[in-house]
């Protein structure tokens, strides 16, 4: 894995050197804008620090290793020198809630006030104090108040009585209860046993006193400590040990090997952890000693101390320090403020969550470093062009809620537009989809140059200012191209430059760019167009996405968009889609934008002219590459649009204009459009007819018939037409029939081809139509129908019609003689309910005349069904040489 570029996270705050060479410095405590330093010597002094500098800005800083250390010493001041002991100064601890200082030197305990004006006071009755640590509790720790501890404190006071019975430091047991309010714990380390005790304070820390809350065996050679909650956790030439404040078990959590760096120990403020230095390995474990997270592994050798700034463990030695995300692991920085050789080097920081100033010193000198905002260090990685880097910074601290979603939304937008200029379309666009703020109209000037019809809904905001200002993506891509060609210049001259070296040894071209850029804006513009925007802002994306699919010729997405609901404005793409000879594009659009009349009129020259190579027809587009299949797909799609846009429209006189060249195609979509229910307004009957080609039988009867069975229309010329209509169809049909069998088999087949474009329209045959038309309808005119169908051979038909005309006779004649259908005949006798009905039935059965020989069987099947209707007399009035003997007899059975 590459290892991760280094960034400026701390920069110099302040510079101070020790006023005198018989002083050097053994510890050192940070406290808000105060530092106390502790000498080899016993002074303790306090430096007062400008947290705010204002330095004037520069847009290229120089490095920290070049800050001049006279430039950073105004920010320091020397307040106050005490001198305390003979001894090394150990430990500082600043409780800035009460305003003391708490001292460890030569074994003893000092205190004073936190400006040092006052007497140093020596607390006594402890003695020999060789680690003491302060206690602290997590945030939402469940730890243990042992100060309000009844149990605790009786013990401690029974132990105070080896100092002086009643008293404690001079201090009486019932002040003592009285001043607890103040108060601070603490575990401190004399011989081999493990204290803890209650700093208590009285009307000033000149009446300090403490209360042994608990007493702990411990063991010798305690060099480090850390009181978390309820675990004191102690670190010496063995090892690390964890002790209960409680219970007082222990237990071992390391043990170290043997030759190793001295235990070191430091509490992890952010995260309520404790560090744990195993040589040069740092370990974290929890309050109870289990190792928590990943190790941070330093330098060779080891740290001499280690800090805490922000999300960072700070560590010195040699005159360096350096930062380690905790997290990662990896090192941030590194910064040099003394020569290696240097001797002891110590950090400290401030004891909060929030500390953002952290000071290093060597015996000598102490250089304090406060962390550059969030926001700089993210610019200075993008002007450097460390895009990684810079997002990964900007990951981690919307990790530790440290960035705000105006601040995430801004940043994705400058990375964005820094890497679309730098190339990277698809990141860049990438970018720009994570950031809630930006607008879409914010890349309109990379797709239509300025000034244009959305140039004021362009918001001026260079963000950062680390980009240019926008321009058509040709330019960008040119401006692009020209730099990678100077940077290779400056490479072979041995300049080293900042553009990416996958274009310095691959070189893109120029096409290759522009049309990744296109692509990306294209796939930036199809998530906007489904977000809820401003209509201007809308018709903007829409425009420019269609000028993006026409760039690259991207036929299906322009048709999808100009079909579906979008904010085209048609003006800026008329010309366009005409010139470049998308008009099935452009009749979408004209359609989607109720422009029917100038879509309806594109559809129908593409159908006239489908063989031109106008648009990409489905059929070749699906690798069907004969030339009829084509023609036929072209001019049905035509057809079909077309259609789509009629059937909504209830302009009379524009859908008859249209009515024919789609008949002409397709009859169905011709019906389709006629019988359409979508329009509001229906048509005028009469000049829908007088419109449709007489030609176009089918479409006509098809309409007649919507007219008459949905519409419900009681008009009788529209029921005579449509009669009429179907019969001449039934006569032609039936005489093509008969034409039929004496054809070839090729003419057969061209019938069947004919049948088959009238069943698309219709779901029966005609005579089935016109036979259910006639018997249903009581509004179209008999005699005329009649008169059409008078010298065919359409009896169940001329049935029909002489029954509506009540002509009996000629009724049962067809029925019985030419339809030879004796059951419909002897049921038309039924309904006509008079008994001679059935003997006239009788007597056309046996004398049929014309030649036809009498129907013998009907006769008898008459006479078994319906002989008790019959008069004896007149049947025996039937000559007997009607009749042969058989069928005589069986007349006489019946009688």
């Amino acid at each position: 894995m590459a290892k991760p570029k280094s960034r400026t996270a701390v920069e110099p705050l302040a510079h101070f050197d020790l006023p005198t060479p018989n002083l050097s410095i053994r510890s050192l405590s940070l406290s808000q804008s105060t530092l106390y330093l502790g000498t080899q010597n016993g002074y303790l002094l306090l430096l007062s620090l400008n947290p705010n500098p204002n330095p004037v800005p520069t847009p290229n800083p120089p490095p920290i290793e070049a800050v001049s250390p006279s430039s950073l010493s105004r920010n320091v001041s020397l307040l106050r020198t005490v001198p305390l002991s003979d001894s090394p100064v150990e430990s500082i601890f600043v409780l800035a809630e009460i305003g003391v200082v708490l001292v460890l030197s030569d074994g003893f305990l000092f205190l004073t006030d936190s400006l040092l004006i006052q007497p140093v006071k020596k607390l006594g009755g402890l003695k020999g104090v060789a680690v003491i640590a302060r206690r602290f509790r997590g945030t939402h720790s469940q730890s243990t108040d042992l100060t309000d501890n009844t149990s605790n404190l009786s013990k401690g006071q029974r132990i105070l009585d080896k100092f002086g019975g009643v008293r404690a430091n001079g201090v009486k047991t019932s002040v003592l209860e009285q001043s607890r309010e103040g108060s601070s714990v603490f575990a401190l380390v004399i011989g081999r046993k493990l204290m803890l005790i209650e700093l208590v304070l009285g009307s000033s820390f000149l009446n300090a006193s403490f209360v042994i809350l608990r007493e702990i065996q411990c063991f010798d050679g305690v060099k480090s400590m850390v009181w978390l909650d309820d675990s004191v956790i102690v670190g010496t030439i063995n090892g690390y040990s964890l002790f209960s404040c409680v219970t007082g078990q222990s237990g071992v959590i390391f043990s170290l090997p043997d030759l190793s760096r001295p235990p070191l120990l430091k509490l992890l403020w952010r995260e309520w952890k404790v560090l744990l230095l195993v040589d040069n390995v740092g370990v974290v474990v929890d309050a109870l000693g289990q190792p928590v997270g990943g190790s941070l592994v330093f330098r060779k050798g080891g740290p001499d101390s280690v800090g805490e700034l922000s999300s960072y463990a700070v560590v010195v030695r040699d005159g360096k320090m350096e930062l380690y995300h905790k997290k990662s692991g990896n090192c941030i920085q590194t910064v040099t403020f003394g020569v290696e050789g240097v001797g002891q080097c110590i950090v400290a920081d401030e004891e909060n969550r929030s500390g953002e100033v952290v000071a290093v010193a060597t015996p000598t000198k102490v250089i304090c470093y406060r962390k550059v905002p969030s926001e700089e260090q993210i610019k200075d990685l993008l002007r450097k062009k460390n895009f990684k880097e810079a997002i990964s910074l900007v990951e981690e601290l919307e990790c530790e809620g440290e960035m705000s979603k105006e601040m995430l939304s801004l940043f994705h937008a400058q990375v964005g537009f820094l890497l679309l200029f730098d190339l990277h379309f698809e990141e860049a666009v990438d970018h720009f989809l994570q950031s809630e703020t930006m607008q879409p109209s914010e890349v309109f000037p990379f797709i239509m140059r300025d000034p244009n019809r959305w140039s004021l809904l362009v918001p001026r905001n260079r963000y950062w200012g680390l980009h240019p200002p926008p321009v058509p993506l040709e330019d960008v891509v040119d401006n692009g191209l020209l730099a990678i060609q100077r940077a290779i210049f400056l490479r072979k001259a041995g300049v080293e430059t900042v553009v990416d070296k996958r274009f310095l040894s691959n070189p893109p071209t120029r096409a290759e760019l522009l049309e990744s850029a296109i692509k990306n804006m294209i796939r930036y513009l199809e998530v906007s167009h489904q977000k809820d925007l401003t209509l201007s802002v809308k018709e903007g994306v829409d425009t420019l996405l269609m000028y993006l699919y026409r760039a690259l010729n991207c036929v299906d997405d322009m048709e999808k968009l100009a079909s579906s609901e979008n904010c085209c404005i048609v003006e800026e793409l008329e010309t366009l889609l005409d010139g470049s000879g998308h008009l099935r594009t452009l009749a979408f659009l004209y359609a989607s934008k109720g422009m029917s009349s100038k879509a309806l009129a594109i559809w129908r020259i593409l159908a006239r002219n489908y063989s031109s190579g106008l648009w990409k027809d489905p059929a070749v587009e699906n690798g069907v590459h004969d030339g009829s299949a084509c023609v036929v797909s072209g001019r049905e799609t035509a057809a079909t649009e077309a259609s789509k846009i009629l059937e909504d429209s209830s302009d009379q006189d524009l859908v008859l204009q249209h009515l024919s060249w789609i008949a002409d195609i397709n009859p169905v979509l011709a019906v389709r459009v006629l019988t359409s229910e979508k329009r509001t307004n229906q048509f005028s009957p009469d000049e829908v007819i007088a419109a449709i080609d007489p030609k176009k039988v089918e479409i006509l009867q098809r309409y007649l018939q919507w007219l008459i069975e949905d519409q419900d229309c009681d008009d009788t010329r529209f029921h005579t037409f449509y009669a009429i209509s179907l019969a001449k169809a039934a006569i032609e049909t039936f005489d093509s029939d008969i034409r039929s069998q004496s054809h070839d088999t090729e003419r057969q087949e061209q019938v069947k081809i004919i049948d088959t474009q009238r069943e698309s329209i219709f779901q029966s045959p005609v005579r089935e139509r016109l036979q259910i038309f006639l018997q249903s309808s009581d509004l179209y005119d008999p005699e005329e129908v009649l008169f059409l169908v008078e010298t065919s051979e359409l009896w169940l038909e001329k049935a029909i019609l002489y029954r509506k005309l009540g002509q009996e006779t000629l009724v049962l004649r067809i029925l019985a003689l030419k339809l030879e259908d004796s059951e419909a005949a002897e049921q038309y006798c039924a309904e006509i309910g008079r008994p001679d009905a059935y003997m006239q039935l009788l007597d056309m059965y046996l004398d049929p005349q014309d030649g036809k020989e009498p129907m013998f069987k009907a006769a008898v099947r008459l006479l078994h069904n319906h002989g008790e209707s019959l008069d004896p007399l007149q049947v025996l009035e039937v000559k007997p040489l009607s009749l042969s003997p058989a069928s005589f007899c069986l007349v006489l059975h019946i009688i």
